[in-house]
């Protein structure tokens, strides 16, 4: 008997051993349901080691719902069911992009289950969380994780740290998670830093950034990623540069991601000659590498350089994707490209087969609205096959404004208002049209309308990094310790740019008050309380970099010109949709913008 047992015993770990190896070396879906077959026929569909092992395959092979569908089906309801499966099972569908919520289905499954949860458990269903964005189940995550006790884990608190950081609102509770560790790492401090960066707390992500370096915490790759990606949002192109000689005195592994993370921060913050250099001498390039050279470029009115790069990189073999395309007609229309515009629009279905995207369309609108042929742009959206969506519309109405076809705006944008009654930019456009109308009734009844609602206009502001510290501004700003300094230095820039010609485009103060108030309104645009800052604060001939949250109005526009010339000094502007590089009374946008 004992002898019988014992053979038993030993096939039953021979069949084992046999399924084990074969799902180890198992790399297809074909041998994944021979090796299944197997199992079954062998009897050890019950044998939590191999249903582990075969969950583990499947999550390989990138077909968890086949696993779970067969783990876990009501057929074997007399099985043993212990943490390592159930881990397995919640790592794959937590590393799935669109099965994350799954995952969290199987950690509810698992408590039913009776299956306690470990410390390797709660990172899983975490990164789950992150995920999907759920503040409300993340934090009975939390509550859960101090329950069963891991709340000290330093994995299931930077887990913590990482979901938090990725739910809307959660960053208070991820700065709380991360000032109470014990003992940090740099996973910590990058998943901390990370969720700064990425609700654009660029400020915060940097601040933070230079803590770690005062506690004496090495930064690793993630880090630096992270951190340049607050460089880009923010234009901190000094602190950009403090970061790549970090890196390379540090010898910090340069990856792919991170020197696309460096070439993209160079582009974004105002030096893209120097991101087509970082491009020019990586060994190993990434459909990512080309486009952010290509945005870079649309970015600084470099249309033709963008057009000659783009043309380089289908030679070197590299497919465009329809990222490459977004950036390639964005070049198109920021350098009045027109023509090679609807070339390449055509080209993407011709000979790529890539279906052009509402991202597309809306940089064609874009393209004819700044080439002024504005009612071609309104042809192009009727005969879109995608409807327009009310970015393309916003698009439209500016050009109308701009461009004096202010009926056809006021139509636009009251039917906008009808689909978006509680966008409060759309009551900002319509009243905008009715002062260029110079209808003030019809433009006081639009702002009354937005009070009853509680909308407000979004306020312009404007960062500068000076000495690597970030400075913002917002119109009418008064909080700086040295704001009557500044307001003096822009008096001055008032003067003097008015006795070299520069001229107030009152018309872009949407207010009925006489024009010596809409003058002084001007000259209290954000842009030019950081510009005349910078005069104070920088050597004579020193270049001064300035980023704006909105587009920069025609005013600060033709004043900066002036500024330039005046004052010898060249000024970097980064709006919302471009680069503006003034220098001696002249933009490189050649007022195209």
């Amino acid at each position: 008997m004992i002898t019988s047992a014992l053979t038993l015993a030993g096939n039953r770990r021979a069949a084992e051993q046999s399924c084990l190896a074969l799902l180890h070396s198992c790399n297809s879906l074909p041998k994944l349901t021979q090796v299944h077959s197997r199992i079954l026929k062998l009897g050890l569909q019950n044998n939590p080691l191999v249903l582990t092992k075969f969950t583990s395959a499947s999550s390989n092979l990138n077909v968890i719902d086949y696993a779970s569908s067969f783990v876990f089906s009501p057929e074997y309801d007399t099985r043993i069911y212990d943490a390592f499966l159930f881990n397995t099972v919640i790592r794959a569908y937590a590393q799935t992009n669109n099965l994350k919520a799954k995952a969290i289905d199987f950690y509810k499954l698992m408590l039913e289950y009776g299956v306690f949860p470990n410390k390797f458990t709660y990172p899983f269903v975490l990164k789950a969380c992150a995920g999907i964005g759920d503040l409300n189940f993340g934090k009975s995550i939390h509550g859960s994780v101090l329950k069963f006790h891991f709340g000290d884990d330093i994995h299931v608190q930077n887990t913590l740290v990482h979901m938090y950081g990725c739910c809307k609102g959660g960053i208070e509770f991820a700065r709380k998670v991360f000032d109470e560790m014990s003992r940090s790492d740099s996973v910590s401090w990058s998943a901390m830093i990370g969720g700064y960066a990425r609700l654009g707390l660029s400020t915060e992500a940097i601040g933070l950034f230079r803590k770690m370096q005062i506690c004496g915490v090495c930064p690793d790759e993630i880090t630096m990623v992270s951190v340049l990606s607050a460089c880009t949002d923010s234009g901190a192109l000094e602190v950009g540069k403090w970061i790549e000689s970090f890196i390379e005195k540090d010898r910090v592994r340069q990856s792919v991601e991170l020197c696309n993370a460096l070439i993209d921060m160079f582009a974004k913050c105002g030096d893209v000659d120097k991101a087509l250099k970082l491009f020019r001498n990586m060994d190993e390039r990434t459909i990512v590498s080309w486009t952010s050279v290509i945005v870079g470029l649309a970015m600084h009115g470099r249309g033709l350089e963008a057009v000659a790069l783009f043309e380089e990189m289908i030679e070197a073999g590299v497919a465009p994707d329809d990222v490459a395309f977004i950036g390639l007609l964005s070049a198109c229309s920021h350098s009045g490209l027109v023509d090679k515009g609807r070339e390449y629009l055509n080209l993407m279905r011709k000979e790529f087969g890539i279906i052009p995207k509402i991202e597309h369309y809306g940089c064609m609108v874009d393209m004819l609205c700044r080439a002024g042929l504005v009612q071609e742009a309104f042809e192009f959206v009727q005969k879109m096959p995608i409807e327009p969506n009310s970015i393309i519309c916003r698009t439209l109405i500016s050009a109308c404004c701009a461009h004096g076809e202010l009926k056809l705006g006021e139509t636009i944008t009251k039917r906008l208002i009808g689909n978006e009654p509680m966008q409060e930019s759309n009551y900002v456009l319509l009243s905008n049209i009715y002062a260029k109308m110079l209808n003030w009734e019809k433009k006081t009844n639009i702002r009354e309308v937005m009070d009853k609602r509680g909308m407000r206009k979004i306020p312009g502001s404007t960062m500068i990094e000076l000495n690597s510290e970030i400075y913002e501004f917002v119109a009418g700003d008064k909080s700086h310790d040295q704001y009557k300094e500044i307001y003096e230095m822009v008096d001055e820039m008032g003067r003097e740019t008015k006795k070299a010609g520069y001229i107030p485009a009152t018309s872009e103060v949407l207010l009925d008050i006489n024009e010596e108030d809409k003058e002084d309104a001007l000259n209290r645009h954000s842009e030019k309380l950081a510009i005349a800052f910078a005069l104070l604060k920088t050597p004579p001939g020193t270049s001064i970099r300035i980023v704006k949250n909105l587009r920069v109005c025609d005013d600060c526009h033709s004043a900066t010109k002036f500024i330039s010339k005046i004052y010898n000094r060249e000024i970097v502007v980064r709006d919302r949709n471009r680069f503006h590089h003034f220098n001696d009374g002249l933009c490189s946008c050649r007022d195209f913008w």
